[in-house]
């Protein structure tokens, strides 16, 4: 799916990588704001679900995904 195709509330996940995050993997979260970067391209700022910070010690609960192959609908 395209990036700009996600609205504000839609239920997505994310691929973090072990370089910003424990492990490289896709993490649940929502989308909370849009910031359009260009008329193409957009910053997606995801809250992380709370079981997902949990696991990370808690010190992140949000993150901005700008490369849309990092971000997917959640089923």
């Amino acid at each position: 799916m395209n990036g700009s195709n996600f609205q504000v509330g839609d239920r997505v996940k994310v691929l973090l990588n072990s370089g910003f995050w424990r492990s490289t993997g896709w993490f649940k979260g929502r989308v909370v704001r849009i910031d359009e970067y260009s008329p193409h391209r957009s910053f997606y700022w995801v809250e992380l679900d709370t079981a997902v910070q949990a696991a990370q010690g808690g010190s992140v609960n949000m993150v901005s995904v700008f490369n849309p192959r990092n971000i997917q609908l959640a089923e």
